[in-house]
Formats: C-alpha cells, sequence, structure tokens
C-alpha cells in the first residue's frame, strides 16, 4: 500500500514554506498529542504521521529528496548510487549506534535558521559607506513563556528519558529514532503557550540598523552575528547575511576598484581643444581635452576611483571621449560644412582615411 503523501498529512500544498509548515504541524501535533487522547489509538496513529511528515518537511535536504524522489528519496531501503544523499543525514536517527547519537544534532536542529537579504544600494552609497535600516520578518523569541513554548513546568519524557531518541532492537541492528511520545523533543509539555503555540518562537518584522562599509561592491556579504531566526527553546540564534547589489548608475560603470564613464563632445572641441567638465559626487572634475582628439581616447584619473574596505585602491577613473557629429543641420550649416571640406587637404587633414584609401586601392590591383 502506497504511504501517504507527507504534504497531504500536514494540509499544506507543495510551494508551502518553512513558516507554513511548523504552523500546520504545531496545530495538528497538539490536535492528536497522545497526552491530549489517552487510549485513542487512531489519533496516536495520526500523531505519528504527522511527527513523521514533519520530520522530513522540517529538514531542507529531506524535504529535497522528498519532492525530486518522493518516499524513496528518503527511505534507506531503496537508497542507489545515483542518489545523491548525505549517509549521515539520512541513517543518521536509524543507526544512531554506528553513526553516534544524535542527541548533539537534535540540538544543532534547535538553533535558529539563518536568513538572507538582498541590499540595493546606489553608488555613492556604495562607494562613501551608509547606514541603512532594513525590515526583516524573523522568528524571535516569545516574551509571553521567555522561549520556553510553556508557562507551566515541562516534564522529562519518561519514554526517552529526556534523550529525544528511543532505540528498537530489529535483527543484528539498533535502530535509533525519534521518540513518538515527545516528538524528538526529551520533555512533555502539557500547557502550551497560546501565544506562540509551543514553539517558544513568534514571527515579527525587525527593523535592524546595518553600516554599510565604503567600497562594497555586488555580490559582497555582510553577516550579523545572531540576527537570524531565534532558537527553539533558547538555543543559539541563527545570523543575518545581507547580500549587495548596487544599482545602475546615470554617468558611470563600475569595475572592481576603478570607475569608467562615456563623455560625449562636439567636433568643435575634438579639433580645437577645450575644457569639459564631469561631476564626481560633491565635486566637479575638469578634463582638458588637447586639439584634434579621436574619438575613443580615453583620459585616465589617477586615485579618483573606489577605496574598499579591503584595503585596496583607490583605484583609477578612466573617461572615454565620444565625438558627437552634429545632426538636424539647416542649408545654410550644410553649406558650410561642405566649404570647409572641399578647403582641406585629406592627405593633410585625414591621415587615417587618406591611409584607408590608399590600401583599398592596393587590395583591387
Amino acid at each position: 500500500m502506497p504511504k501517504e503523501d507527507y504534504y497531504s498529512i500536514l494540509n499544506v500544498n507543495k510551494n508551502a514554506n518553512e513558516v507554513e509548515i511548523k504552523k500546520s504541524y504545531r496545530r495538528l501535533a497538539m490536535k492528536y498529542h497522545p497526552d491530549r487522547n489517552k487510549g485513542d489509538i487512531l489519533a496516536e496513529e495520526k500523531f505519528k504521521k504527522v511527527s513523521e511528515a514533519y520530520d522530513v518537511l522540517s529538514n531542507p535536504e529531506k524535504k529535497k529528496l522528498y519532492d525530486t524522489y518522493g518516499h524513496s528519496g528518503i527511505d534507506p531501503n531503496t537508497y542507489s548510487s545515483n542518489v545523491n544523499m548525505n549517509f549521515s543525514d539520512i541513517f543518521g536517527d536509524i543507526f544512531g549506534d554506528v553513526f553516534g547519537s544524535s542527541k548533539k544534532e537534535k540540538n544543532n536542529n534547535n538553533n535558529g535558521n539563518d536568513i538572507y537579504y538582498k541590499l540595493d544600494l546606489t553608488l555613492e552609497e556604495a562607494i562613501n559607506g551608509t547606514n541603512v535600516k532594513i525590515g526583516v520578518k524573523t522568528l524571535v523569541c516569545c516574551k509571553i513563556c521567555n522561549g520556553l513554548g510553556t508557562k507551566g513546568d515541562v516534564q522529562i519524557c519518561k519514554t526517552c528519558k529526556g534523550l529525544g531518541n528511543v532505540r528498537i532492537q530489529q535483527g543484528f541492528f539498533t535502530i535509533q529514532q525519534s521518540c513518538p511520545k515527545c516528538n524528538g523533543e526529551g520533555n512533555i509539555v502539557k500547557d502550551y503557550c497560546k501565544n506562540c503555540m509551543g514553539d517558544g518562537r513568534i514571527e515579527e518584522n525587525v527593523v535592524l540598523s546595518v553600516k554599510i562599509p565604503l567600497g562594497v561592491d555586488t555580490g559582497d556579504k555582510i553577516r550579523l552575528n545572531g540576527k537570524g531566526e531565534a532558537g527553539k527553546k533558547n538555543s543559539p540564534s541563527g545570523d543575518l547575511y545581507i547580500e549587495i547589489n548596487i544599482k545602475k548608475h546615470d554617468i558611470y560603470f563600475r569595475k572592481n576598484i576603478d570607475l569608467y564613464c562615456e563623455i560625449p563632445i562636439n567636433f568643435i572641441v575634438a579639433i580645437l581643444g577645450g575644457i569639459i567638465e564631469i561631476p564626481l559626487w560633491n565635486e566637479k572634475i575638469k578634463i582638458k581635452v588637447p586639439p584634434e582628439t579621436q574619438t575613443g581616447k580615453i583620459f585616465r584619473l589617477k586615485g579618483s576611483g573606489i577605496k574598499s574596505f579591503k584595503g585596496d585602491g583607490p583605484g583609477d577613473l578612466y573617461c572615454t571621449v565620444i565625438v558627437e557629429i552634429p545632426i538636424n543641420l539647416n542649408e545654410e550649416q550644410k553649406k558650410l560644412l561642405i566649404d570647409f571640406d572641399k578647403s582641406t587637404n585629406i592627405v593633410k587633414c585625414y591621415p587615417k582615411i587618406s591611409l584607408w584609401a590608399e590600401t583599398v586601392k592596393k587590395f583591387f590591383k
């Protein structure tokens, strides 16, 4: 007989997130808990199914295997070499005598999850550093029960004696699995905190102030220790990882610690030379364009780039001039240009055009 789908057991859809899965599990676990249904075999069986389903769907790696391969992906009896499994993840709870007690693993599972946050910054903010405030939806310690999940005393589970696991002898193997009485918690809670439904944590929107160091770049990560989800039963909290993303700038683009830009100039400045100004944050930088400057010429301004928090820099600023040809000319202007062109010597005034023309002639000979 095929096993029942874990998502159906927990009454959630396959796109349910971690919070939704936990919420449904807590509700069903309290409903079918043996302490609330003494002597009810059907409720006890339902509680075991709910616990088994949550054990898989609350574990990211087991959940991934289950979503990909179904029950066979998490069943050690159907393990095959073409499935990429972590041996300790699949067999750790079952063959505890071989791979060591899972008491330590249980405590680690109570630790809070890490949170990942993507932060968009302007190029100016990234270069100069800034202080920002971010809003994060996370799990925090319940203030009503101080993270214990109960308002009353907690009793040590007599079935597993507080270990959270029970051992069953089957043939040559000692099988170790989560205690069905306490659902692997190691204790029995009779008076659950109604505010957190016994989890010891509640979901809140938390506002955090974050100092962004100067010179950060897209892909850089800032780690805030202990600012992730609160751990269960006052276990250590996870961390918050902030990934930086730099918005596109209207003038500059960045490569490591160097800045680049393109500056359009008219053909008069390109021919006769002149001074152009570009804005660089809180100052204006003047660039002297020499006479007869061709399009594509690059001006390098040393030390006008980025100074990184990693100790590099400052980098340089590279400005490429683009000679813009005038458009929408009137007839008089066109005539002036034609007269100007007639007055020039192609060899003297246009050496590249002259060289190109000579090369083309040789090509067709």
